[in-house]
C-alpha cells in the first residue's frame, strides 16, 4: 500500500522544554525517526507533526527541527549537577529546636518528637490534598478550553499549518483515507490525547498505531509516582480503542499488554507486533556501530570530558536513572559485602551512572553515610554520550539488577561495545541479554553476590567471555526495525 505516515512528535519537544537530557525512550524513538526519514529519501510519504494551535489538528515539522532538537538534548556538555543533596544543612531555627529538645526528659522529648512529627506530616499532607485539587481543576480547565476551541472552530477554514514561507505538505489537505498516525514516543501526560487522535482517525479515515515501550505504572505501580498512575492507566484505557495497529518494544511487553487488555476487556484489532530493537542509541554510539560486527572494535582516543572518570579497567558500570525499580540498593549491599569479604584492592569500584531519580532518600542516605562505601562506590550523574561511550569501554563488566523492564537499552549497548553484563532475569532482561549475558534473581543478594563474586575471582574467565562478546554479537540495525513495522502497517 503506497500511504503517508504522519509521526507525532508533539512529546519530543515538550520533553525538550523540562529535561537537559534524553532518557530511553527518546533515544529510542529518534533513532526509529531517523530510520524513516532516511527510508523516505525525499519521497514524500514519512512526516513528522506536532499539534496545531487550536488543539484539533496536526501542524508538519520538518525533519531538521527535529533532529536539532534531539542534537541539543544531546549535546557534550556535562551537567551542572553533579552530587545527589541529601538535604540543606539545619538553620538557627531547628538547631534551637534541637537544643531544647534535649534538655527535655526523655518521656517529654519523645512526646514532643512524636507531636512535631505527627504535626509535619498533617501539614505535608494538605499540601498534597492541595496540589491534587489544583491539578484536578487545571486538567479540567485545559480539557474545557479544549473542547470550546473544536467547537468554535469546526466551521472555520483549516489552521495555517505552516509560515507561508517554509514550504511543507498540509495535514488538512494531504492526509488521506488509509494514510497512519504513528505515534513512537510518550504522550501519556496529555489527558485529552485519545480525544485528540479519535477526532482525526475519524475526520481524515485513518489508521492509528501506537508503540508500547512497558506497563510498569499499571502492572507495579508501588514504584511509580501516583499522578503517572493514574494517567497511564487513562491514556491506556482510551487509546488501544481506538488503535488499528499495537506495537511493543519486546515480547514480555506484548504479552503484558496482551493480558492487561483481556483484562480491561478491551478487544485489540490484530495480534500486537513485537519490533526488534536496533542496537546503539547514543550519537556516539550510533557513529561507532555502523559496521554489522564489532569484532574488532576500532581504536578511538578518549573522549573528552570536563569530570574525571575512573581509570579504565578498575571498575564495574551500572547505566541508569538511579530509582528504586532499577535496585541498585541490591548493588550496594553486594559490594557491602564484597568489602566485607575481600582486601579492597580485589574490589572494583562500583560506577553508577545516571540521573538521581525517585524513591531513593534511604539509598543516598546509606551512600553518603558510609562515604561512598570507603571511595569505592562513584556516582555519574548525567553523564554525556561521550563519558558514557568512555564508561562502557573501560569497565570490566556492567551490571542491570532491574526488577521490571520494557526492554533494556544498556544491557544491549554494552554488549555491543564488547562488554560482558551480569542481569535480572525478570520481565525482558533476558531477551535484550540473550545467550551472551549471565542471569541472576534480582530479589535474592546470595545469588547475586556469588554470580558477580565468580567473575571478580576468575580474571581469566572475564577475559575468554568477553572475547566471546566481541565475536558473538550481532548489532541489530535500525533497519530492520522499521522492516518489521512497515511491513505490518503494510506501506511500501
Amino acid at each position: 500500500m503506497s500511504a503517508s505516515l504522519w509521526i507525532d512528535v508533539e512529546d519530543m519537544f515538550e520533553y525538550a522544554v523540562k529535561n537537559t537530557r534524553p532518557s530511553g525512550i527518546q533515544r529510542l524513538a529518534f533513532e526509529v525517526y531517523r530510520a524513516l526519514h532516511a527510508r523516505d529519501a525525499g519521497a514524500g510519504q514519512i512526516h513528522f507533526v506536532r499539534h496545531a494551535p487550536a488543539g484539533r489538528s496536526f501542524r508538519v515539522v520538518p525533519w531538521s527541527q527535529l533532529e536539532t532538537l534531539f542534537t541539543t538534548l544531546t549535546d557534550e556538555t556535562p551537567s551542572e549537577t553533579s552530587f545527589y543533596k541529601l538535604e540543606r544543612p539545619a538553620g538557627p531555627g531547628r538547631r534551637l529546636l534541637r537544643r531544647v529538645l534535649r534538655a527535655l526528659p526523655e518521656t517529654l522529648r519523645l512526646a514532643a518528637i512524636e507531636f512535631i512529627v505527627a504535626g509535619a506530616a498533617a501539614a505535608r499532607a494538605w499540601v498534597r490534598l492541595i496540589t491534587a485539587i489544583a491539578r484536578t481543576i487545571l486538567h479540567a480547565s485545559i480539557r474545557l478550553m479544549r473542547r470550546q476551541r473544536l467547537a468554535s472552530d469546526r466551521n472555520n477554514p483549516a489552521i495555517p499549518l505552516l509560515p507561508a514561507n517554509q514550504p511543507g505538505p498540509d495535514f488538512e489537505s494531504t492526509a488521506a483515507a488509509g494514510d497512519v498516525i504513528l505515534v513512537l514516543g510518550s504522550p501519556w501526560s496529555y489527558p485529552d490525547y485519545a480525544e485528540l487522535i479519535g477526532n482525526i482517525r475519524e475526520k481524515h479515515q485513518l489508521r492509528v498505531a501506537i508503540l508500547v515501550y512497558d506497563l510498569i505504572p499499571i502492572r507495579r505501580p508501588e514504584w511509580c509516582d501516583s499522578n503517572l498512575v493514574r494517567l497511564f492507566g487513562l491514556w491506556f484505557n482510551t487509546m488501544l480503542p481506538i488503535c488499528d495497529h499495537v506495537f511493543a518494544i519486546s515480547k514480555a511487553t506484548a504479552s503484558d499488554l496482551q493480558a492487561y487488555a483481556a483484562q480491561r476487556g478491551i478487544t485489540l484489532p490484530q495480534p500486537i507486533v513485537p519490533l526488534p530493537i536496533g542496537t546503539g542509541l547514543s550519537q556516539v554510539a550510533h557513529r561507532a556501530l555502523q559496521s554489522t560486527t564489532i569484532a574488532p572494535l576500532p581504536p578511538q582516543p578518549p573522549q573528552p570530558s570536563s569530570r574525571t572518570l575512573p581509570e579504565s579497567g578498575t571498575y564495574a558500570l551500572l547505566v541508569s536513572t538511579i530509582e528504586a525499580r532499577k535496585n541498585h540498593l541490591l548493588m550496594f549491599r553486594v559490594w557491602r559485602r564484597l568489602l566485607e569479604d575481600l582486601p579492597p584492592g580485589e574490589v572494583p569500584t562500583l560506577v553508577f551512572a545516571g540521573r538521581v531519580g525517585w524513591l531513593v532518600d534511604d539509598l543516598m542516605r546509606q551512600i553518603n553515610n558510609t562515604a561512598n562505601l570507603g571511595g569505592k562506590l562513584i556516582l555519574i550523574q548525567n553523564p554525556t554520550d561521550a563519558e558514557l561511550i568512555t564508561l562502557y569501554k573501560g569497565c570490566l563488566f556492567t551490571l542491570f539488577p532491574s526488577f521490571y523492564e520494557g526492554w533494556g537499552l544498556p544491557v544491549t549497548e554494552s554488549l555491543a561495545l564488547g562488554k560482558p553484563c551480569l542481569i535480572s532475569n525478570r520481565t525482558s532482561l533476558p531477551e535484550a541479554g540473550g545467550p551472551l549475558a549471565r542471569l541472576f534473581d534480582p530479589d535474592n543478594l546470595h545469588d547475586a553476590y556469588a554470580a558477580i563474586r565468580t567473575v571478580i575471582d576468575d580474571r581469566p574467565g572475564l577475559a575468554r567471555w568477553e572475547a566471546q562478546v566481541r565475536r558473538d554479537f550481532k548489532p541489530v540495525p535500525w533497519s530492520a526495525t522499521i522492516d518489521t513495522l512497515l511491513a505490518a502497517l503494510e506501506l511500501r
